[in-house]
C-alpha cells in the first residue's frame, strides 16, 4: 500500500515504560509489521511517556518493516524506556493527548509493567474514545494479574539466565566453602526469586509472600538465613546459596530501612529498592552474629537482575512476544476499548482495563506468589531451613546448638520462633 493511502487510514504509536525485559523488541517488531501490513503507519515513541508528558513530539521515529524485521532477536528496546508517570498531573495527561493528536496517532500500544498498565488505562479513559489503547504486559517480576498463571513476557528468559548464574555460584560456594546471599529482582512479588531458587536448587529462598500480612524485619530475615547456615553446619557443610527477593525490603518499615541507607522513591511512589543494599545488610548482620560466637564464615552478597533485564530473549519469549504484538494490533483494529493483551491457551484474550484495577486503590493489581499452592510447598520441601521437626527432640536441639556454638536453651530462645515458617 502506498504511503499516502496508509496515512489516510491512521497511525499507530508504540512506547515502552518501566524497566527492561527480554522480548521488548519482539513486541515492537510484531506490532509494527502487522500494523503496516494492514495499511497503517507506525511511529515509535522514544523513552516512554517522558517527552510526551512535556508536550515534546520531537523524540519519535517512523518505523518500517525493514527497521524492525530482525530486532526481535535482540535484548533491550530500540525505543528505550523510562519510568515517567503521566498520571501525576492533569497537565501531563493533557500534554500526552495533545502530543499524540499532533502526531496523528489514533492507536496507542504501550508495553510495560503494572505502572505503565495503569498509565495506559488512565490515558484510555482520559481520551474518551478518541484514542484506542492496548497494553502489552511485560516484567521479569511476573507479577501482573494474568489469568491461569500465564507468565508475563521476559520472565521465562530472566529465570533461565538466573538459574545458570546461581548454578555457577552454587558450585563456587561448594568449591571454596562459602555462602552467597543473592538478591533477585521482584519489587513486590517473589516469583523470580522463587523460580530461580527452586529451579537451581538453591539452599533456600526467602520471599515477602511467606510473611503474608504481617510486618517483615531485617532481624527475622537474618535469623532465617543464620538458621539455614547453622543447619548446614550441623550437616557438615559450610557452604550454600540463599536467594532473597528484593521485595522483602518493600515490606520492611521505612524507619528501619533508613538505618541502612537513604530511602528514595521513584516517579510512581515506589521505594527505589536498588538503593537499599539488602544483600549487604543481611551479610553484615549474619556475619557479625556468627563471629560473636567464634564462627568464621565467608559470605558474599550479589544482586541479580540487571544482568537479566536486557538479555537476548529465549525461544519462549521470542514466540510469545510475536503473539502479543500481533494480538495488540488485531485487537485495536477490531474496535475494542482499552485492554490488557493476553494469550491464553493459544488464543487472544484481551482483559478490559477496569478488570485489572484494584477496586479499593484503583491501581493495577499485583499477582503475588500463592504460598498455599502445592508449587510453593514443593519449593519449601527442598530448602534447607529450620523447621519444627528440627527441634523435635533434645538431641536435635543439642546438635544444632553445638553447630551454632550456643547453649541449647539459648538456641531455642533465639531460633524457635522461626518454626512457624513454611
Amino acid at each position: 500500500m502506498a504511503a499516502s493511502d496508509a496515512s489516510k487510514k491512521g497511525k499507530f504509536a508504540i512506547l515502552v515504560g518501566g524497566g527492561p525485559a527480554p522480548g521488548l523488541n519482539g513486541v515492537i517488531s510484531a506490532a509494527t509489521i502487522e500494523a503496516i501490513n494492514n495499511g497503517y503507519e507506525v511511529v515509535g515513541i522514544m523513552e516512554g511517556f517522558k517527552w510526551l508528558s512535556e508536550g515534546d513530539t520531537s523524540h519519535v521515529q517512523d518505523l518500517t518493516i525493514q527497521d524492525v524485521s530482525r530486532i526481535h532477536l535482540q535484548g533491550g528496546s530500540i525505543l528505550r524506556t523510562s519510568r515517567t508517570n503521566p498520571t501525576k498531573s492533569d497537565a501531563m495527561m493533557q500534554n500526552v493527548m495533545t502530543s499524540l493528536e499532533k502526531l496523528g496517532v489514533g492507536y496507542l500500544i504501550t508495553i510495560g509493567g503494572d505502572d505503565t498498565a495503569y498509565s495506559s488505562s488512565q490515558i484510555s479513559k482520559y481520551a474518551g474514545g478518541k484514542l484506542k489503547t492496548a497494553h502489552v504486559p511485560k516484567t521479569i517480576d511476573n507479577d501482573l494479574p494474568l489469568p491461569g498463571l500465564v507468565p508475563t513476557f521476559g520472565y521465562m528468559t530472566a529465570r533461565h539466565l538466573g538459574v545458570g548464574i546461581v548454578k555457577s555460584l552454587s558450585e563456587d560456594a561448594r568449591t571454596t566453602g562459602r555462602w552467597y546471599f543473592v538478591v533477585a529482582m521482584g519489587r513486590t512479588a517473589g516469583h523470580l526469586a522463587l523460580g530461580i531458587g527452586k529451579s537451581a536448587g538453591a539452599t533456600l529462598t526467602i520471599i515477602p509472600e511467606e510473611f503474608e500480612d504481617r510486618p517483615v524485619t531485617i532481624t527475622e530475615v537474618c535469623d532465617i538465613l543464620e538458621g539455614s547456615i547453622v543447619k548446614r553446619l550441623a550437616m557438615g557443610r559450610d557452604f550454600g546459596v540463599a536467594i532473597l527477593a528484593e521485595g522483602l525490603a518493600a515490606r520492611i518499615s521505612e524507619d528501619e530501612l533508613a538505618k541502612f541507607g537513604t530511602v528514595e522513591h521513584d516517579d510512581h511512589g515506589h521505594i527505589r529498592l536498588s538503593e537499599i543494599n539488602l544483600g549487604q545488610v543481611c551479610k553484615e548482620q549474619v556475619r557479625k552474629s556468627l563471629e560473636s560466637r567464634g564462627i568464621k564464615l565467608t559470605i558474599v552478597n550479589k544482586d541479580l537482575g540487571y544482568e537479566l533485564r536486557s538479555a537476548d530473549p529465549g525461544p519462549y519469549d521470542l514466540e510469545y512476544t510475536r503473539d502479543l504484538g500481533y494480538g495488540a494490533v488485531k485487537y485495536l483494529l477490531s474496535g475494542g476499548p482499552g485492554a490488557l493483551i493476553t494469550m491464553q491457551a493459544g488464543m487472544l484474550e484481551p482483559i478490559a482495563f477496569d478488570e485489572i484495577l484494584d477496586p479499593e486503590t484503583h491501581r493495577t493489581q499485583v499477582r503475588l506468589v500463592d504460598v498455599h499452592h502445592e508449587a510453593f510447598e514443593v519449593a519449601c520441601k527442598y530448602m534447607i531451613r529450620l523447621q519444627p521437626e528440627d527441634m523435635a527432640t533434645d538431641e536435635d536441639v543439642h546438635t544444632l546448638a553445638a553447630a551454632a556454638h550456643m547453649e541449647p536453651d539459648a538456641f531455642r530462645a533465639r531460633f524457635q520462633y522461626l518454626e512457624a515458617k513454611p
